[in-house]
C-alpha cells in the first residue's frame, strides 16, 4: 500500500474481523488460523490514497469497515469514479485472472478498516478450499454486471437518465430513500460528467418534484417519477 497504514495488531479481534468476512465463511478453525497468520488487517484514515497504479505486488483487499472509491485519472486529468465499495467487499481479485488493477487508485473515503493478502497466499487457500474461489467469483460476477450497466448508461443515456439510475441504486444499497455521504462531486464523477453540469441536474430534479436536496443528503421524494426518468 502506498503508506503504511495502523496494522490491528490483537490476534483475537483480527480472527473475529476475519470470521465474519462471507468468503471465508467455509473455512475450518484451522484454516482461520492459518488465514490469520498471513493476512494483515490494517485501519486507514479518510482521505488515504492507499493503492495507486505503480504500486508493486498483487494483492487482495477486503473491506471490513468503512468505504473505498476506485477511480482513474485520464491524461487531461479527469476523474473517473470506478466504484464505490462499502463494508464486506474485496477488490483486486482480477489480479487472479492476470489482470492487475491497471491505471486504478484506492482511496479511503471513510474511515476503513481492510484486510490485505497477497496473490500467492490467496492461490495456496483456493487450491486448498475450492469453496473460496467459488464465493471471489460471485463477487466478481456481480461487479462485472454493475460494470457493464454504468457502461450502458454511459453510451445510451443523458446525464439526467444516469443521475437518476445512480441515486436508485445508491437508496438500494443504503436501505432508505435517503441518501447520504456523497457530495455533487461524487456524483458527477461517478456518471461521467462535471460538478456543475450534476448540480444543475440535481437542482432540475429537485424543482420536478423528485428529490430534496440537503448537505451530503438527498431524499428521494417520487421513486416512481425518478425510475421514469432514469429510463428515459
Amino acid at each position: 500500500m502506498e503508506e503504511k497504514s495502523s496494522t490491528i495488531a490483537q490476534p483475537a479481534e483480527k480472527m473475529r474481523y476475519l470470521s465474519e468476512l462471507m468468503v471465508f465463511q467455509d473455512l475450518s478453525p484451522r484454516e482461520m488460523e492459518e488465514l490469520n497468520r498471513i493476512t494483515t488487517i490494517s485501519t486507514v484514515p479518510k482521505g488515504r490514497v492507499f493503492y495507486r497504479p505503480e504500486e508493486p505486488g498483487e494483492v487482495l483487499f477486503i473491506l471490513k469497515e468503512g468505504k473505498v472509491q476506485l477511480y482513474r485519472i485520464s491524461p487531461e486529468g479527469k476523474k473517473l469514479v470506478i466504484t464505490t465499495l462499502g463494508p464486506h467487499t474485496l477488490f483486486g481479485e482480477m489480479a487472479l485472472l492476470g489482470a492487475k488493477m491497471h491505471n486504478t487508485f484506492a482511496e479511503a473515503v471513510e474511515d476503513c478498516l481492510i484486510c490485505v493478502m497477497s496473490r500467492s497466499d490467496l492461490e495456496r487457500l483456493i487450491l486448498n478450499k475450492p469453496q473460496v474461489a467459488l464465493r471471489i467469483l460471485e463477487i466478481t460476477g456481480h461487479r462485472l454486471r454493475e460494470a457493464e450497466e454504468r457502461l450502458e448508461n454511459m453510451a445510451f443515456k443523458g446525464i439526467p437518465a444516469r443521475l437518476a439510475s445512480l441515486l436508485l441504486r445508491l437508496a438500494e444499497e443504503q436501505g432508505s430513500n435517503e441518501i447520504t455521504g456523497f457530495t455533487h462531486q461524487d456524483l458527477a464523477e461517478s456518471v461521467g460528467t462535471y460538478r456543475e453540469t450534476a448540480t444543475q441536474v440535481l437542482n432540475d430534479l429537485k424543482a420536478a418534484g423528485y428529490i430534496d436536496i440537503g448537505r451530503k443528503r438527498i431524499t428521494i421524494l417520487d421513486p416512481e417519477g425518478l425510475a421514469t426518468v432514469a429510463e428515459s
